[in-house]
């Protein structure tokens, strides 16, 4: 720094920037036109405050953040910075160019000042996610193996002085900092190996990496240029096939536990959630393995589809109330694949919460339960969005894997380190797979379309329309009574296929098994042995086996022969001898009697009639009042749609118009000179800084609580968190002086 560098405070160098200069900063800093600003010192007072400047440094990325580390280790919070002395300290570790575009949208963002020269805040420090200096002068050569290995080998006083730093400030005091102090403590052999940097002869600091190390965190970033994520490349074609794969395996599981839930509803827990026996049971009838049940319960719960309640009908067990369906699942299940999917990807991406936590245990060593809140967080929509940020702005079909997508995110937002580290990102990878954002680590068509307008459906539902195979209207009969089906079958073929065969292998090529069980199931629900036969002609696209057709045939035989009406209830056979075996059978459970050699009366009613008849080994079917055969299956248990959970959005921006409207007052309000009545409380902040470091005596103007303006002669020894600590000439001894109170600062010599 020269002697002739003016010291600008931030008020006036803000008063003379044009007014475009003002709007963008107000654009890019939101909280200063929240509430609107009385005049430029107050803009620039809030801009200089601790918790503006930490919201400030959030959307920084690394280089910026490393550019205001060396800005403080030049004391540019203090006194103005050559530009020149900035780019020097800095040198090689990153392009010249990218240094001062970096500098220039720090200005932009008034988190830096000056033209030549450059300013920052005071409090600027307490917004890095480190301690001043860590970047710009420790050694960042090692790897995390390298430090790690040096950590292993340490006796336990030295690890023990580690894990002290780790646990409070990274900064200790001791006289073996110094140097010449015995080799055989522990301080100065931490020093020797690098796992401690001296600051001055009675000052360690833990250096940065270290402390991630300590963590268990993967050290980084590393540079201070972007490192490259990507590490496969394909075509867009094959990226939208995978998440077209995975779309269809999410919406099948969907459907299987949306039946689930509705035959046998699940109760919740008196905490809320889902019990962790309950998911395990869950795991078992639906096929779906633990981690990805949680996500599917999880996305399914915030769409609407499953909620707690009552259901209607009523469970015949357990205790109320019940996970079960909504109403708003039999609408879902009638949309297109590609509409479904949109329901559910939205929905995913504003999910305020971490379905992956789901089986692991809390800082309390309580295990995280499924559709608990506790797995609420406001940062998890923030995060997805930054993952697939990045992959959008990769080219088509450049893939990544957890470990470079966590150190390119890390870089881009140092500040969210801990929560980007690269299982948690393995985590994210895996639920974008599964939505259908991402295939072979690259963003897929539909994923980049949704994400450019989440509230514009038609893109991205297009484009999942176009990735996902036709749906096809045929399968494939195998001789062992499976059925193949080689993609996507139509929505009526399908249901009508699974009333008469039952899932075998679920997948993107599904195989049904047929089976005299699966046979009776399509009769008992009205379907005939002439219906089944030209179904299976119809439909597969192999020869139908001469073994379906005579079970086919056997099955409906046998069927039907015992009639049960829907009065509570009859039974009627044309085979006295059949219906005789029937009332001897289940006489005393039923309460069977016999009216006629073909007709019996029972007071249970239809349901308990043909389950007790089927398992004494006969084959009824249930009529009406015409003798027509109909289904009795109960319906599916649902609740009521509950109030859908308000998605997340970015907090809201001030319009143009509202922006144009602060600058204007702003440029009234300061039409006499800057700062002329009342000192600008940054021009106060620099004078009281200035005076503390020359140990200079003063003469400030201050307003006490009761409004009462005085004036005190005070010398200044420090300034933090909005208070001047000055030696007060009056009273004889130190006092606190809040800094927006002061009106006046003057040197005692000028007096």
């Amino acid at each position: 720094m020269t002697d002739n560098t003016p010291d600008i405070p931030l008020g006036s160098w803000l008063a003379d920037l044009p007014d475009e200069r003002l709007i963008r900063l107000l654009e890019l800093r939101p909280d200063l036109a929240q509430p609107p600003p009385g005049n430029v010192a107050a803009l620039a007072a809030r801009a200089q405050a601790r918790q503006s400047v930490k919201a400030a440094t959030d959307e920084l990325d690394f280089l910026r953040l490393a550019v205001l580390d060396a800005l403080l280790v030049l004391q540019a919070d203090s006194m103005p910075v050559p530009t020149a002395k900035l780019l020097a300290l800095i040198a090689d570790r990153a392009p010249e160019a990218d240094v001062q575009a970096a500098l220039d949208d720090l200005g932009e963002r008034a988190l830096v000042w000056g033209d030549t020269a450059a300013r920052v805040a005071p409090d600027a420090g307490t917004a890095l996610p480190w301690h001043p200096g860590q970047v710009t002068l420790e050694d960042s050569s090692r790897t995390g193996e390298q430090i790690a290995a040096l950590i292993d080998g340490l006796e336990q006083a030295q690890r023990d002085v580690l894990d002290k730093l780790l646990e409070g400030s990274p900064m200790g005091r001791t006289r073996d900092a110094a140097p010449g102090a015995p080799a055989d403590r522990p301080v100065p052999h931490l020093l020797a190996i690098g796992l401690l940097r001296r600051v001055d002869a009675e000052t360690v600091i833990l250096p940065r990496h270290v402390a991630q190390v300590l963590r268990g965190e993967h050290p980084g970033p590393m540079t201070l240029t972007a490192p490259d994520a990507v590490v496969s490349t394909t075509t867009a074609h094959d990226v939208d096939a995978a998440a077209a794969g995975a779309v269809i395996d999410l919406l099948r599981e969907v459907d299987v536990l949306l039946e689930i839930l509705g035959a046998a509803p699940v109760s919740e827990l008196r905490s809320g959630g889902m019990g962790v026996r309950e998911v395990k049971r869950l795991t078992k009838t639906t096929g779906i393995d633990e981690p990805r049940l949680g996500l599917v319960l999880e996305v399914t719960a915030a769409a609407g589809l499953i909620a707690s309640g009552m259901p209607d009908p009523a469970p015949d067990s357990g205790d109320g109330p019940y996970w079960a369906p909504t109403v708003a699942a039999d609408r879902f299940t009638a949309l297109s694949a590609a509409e479904r999917w949109h329901l559910l990807a939205t929905t995913w991406l504003d999910l305020p919460g971490r379905p992956a936590l789901i089986g692991s245990r809390g800082p309390d060593g309580k295990p995280y339960g499924a559709l608990s809140d506790s797995l609420y967080s406001t940062a998890a929509p923030l995060d997805r969005r930054l993952l697939l940020g990045l992959l959008a702005e990769l080219p088509p079909g450049a893939g990544v894997d957890p470990a470079t997508a966590s150190a390119a995110l890390i870089w881009r937002r140092p500040r969210w380190a801990r929560r980007l580290q690269p299982e948690p990102l393995t985590h994210l990878l895996a639920e974008s797979h599964a939505l259908g954002f991402v295939g072979r680590g690259a963003i897929s068509t539909a994923g980049r379309a949704l994400l450019e307008d989440a509230d514009d459906p038609a893109a991205a539902t297009e484009a999942m329309s176009r990735a996902l195979p036709k749906p096809i209207d045929h399968f494939l009969m195998q001789a062992d009574l499976t059925v193949v089906v080689p993609g996507p079958l139509q929505r009526e073929l399908a249901d009508e296929l699974a009333t008469v065969a039952a899932v075998e292998s679920a997948g993107a090529a599904m195989v049904y098994r047929i089976s005299e069980q699966s046979i009776r199931h399509a009769l008992d629900i009205g379907k005939t042995r002439d219906w089944m036969h030209a179904f299976f002609t119809k439909h597969s696209k192999t020869p139908v086996p001469q073994g379906l057709t005579y079970l086919i045939d056997d099955v409906a035989r046998r069927h039907g022969q015992l009639r049960i009406g829907m009065a509570t209830s009859f039974v009627r056979c044309e085979d006295p001898a059949l219906l005789a075996q029937a009332v001897a059978a289940a006489a005393e459970d039923l309460q069977l009697r016999a009216l006629a050699p073909t007709v019996a009366v029972s007071p249970a009613p239809i349901a308990e009639v043909l389950a007790a008849l089927r398992s004494a080994g006969f084959a009824p079917a249930a009529e009406d009042s015409s003798g027509a055969i109909v289904d009795v299956r109960p319906l599916g248990a649902r609740v009521s749609t509950p109030q859908q959970r308000r998605p997340y959005r970015p907090p809201p921006r001030p319009s143009g118009d509202t922006l144009n409207a602060v600058v204007s007052v702003l440029r009234k309000v300061t039409a006499a000179p800057f700062g002329n009545s009342r000192v600008d409380p940054a021009v106060a902040m620099s004078l009281l800084q200035r005076a503390a470091r020359e140990q200079d005596t003063l003469v400030i103007g201050y307003l006490d609580p009761a409004g009462v303006a005085t004036q005190r002669v005070v010398s200044p020894i420090t300034i933090k968190g909005g208070q001047l600590v000055a030696f007060d000439s009056a009273s004889g001894r130190l006092r606190d002086f809040a800094i927006h109170r002061i009106t006046s600062v003057m040197s005692a010599h000028e007096r």
